[in-house]
């Protein structure tokens, strides 16, 4: 960097690529991968996502990690956001469920209910 229009050009494609994740329009996946979550196995469930998502090909699918979501004792929490849609957070998730809530609720619109955080509070 030698002058402030290098600067300001590291500035703007800076703003570009956040404005990029703002405008985002597919379904939005996004794991819990604090500490807790990772300790309760967070990772293979993230991995398990990218890989089904990759396997089918869905384009318009990003899988993204977080820190901490608020509720360890419900981890791996998984939150998915679509569009037209109000934001769906499943709990206890393992990799072996994955592929369901990929068939029904990411391709399909329907979200498992019997994972979400509303099952386990009955």
């Amino acid at each position: 960097m030698k002058s402030l229009a290098d600067l300001e050009a590291i500035r703007q494609k800076t703003l570009d690529k956040v404005n990029l994740r703002r405008e985002h329009e597919g379904t939005r996946i996004v794991v819990g991968m604090a500490t807790c979550g990772i300790a309760a196995g967070a990772r293979p469930v993230m991995l398990a996502f990218m890989d089904e998502i990759n396997k089918r090909g869905l384009l318009n699918v990003t899988v993204a990690q977080t820190g901490c979501i608020g509720m360890c004792r419900l981890e791996p929490i998984v939150e998915i956001t679509a569009p037209g849609q109000e934001k769906v957070t499943y709990v206890h998730m393992t990799p072996e469920k994955v592929a369901r809530v990929v068939a029904e609720h990411v391709v399909n619109g329907t979200p498992v209910a019997e994972y979400t955080i509303g099952a386990q509070d009955k």
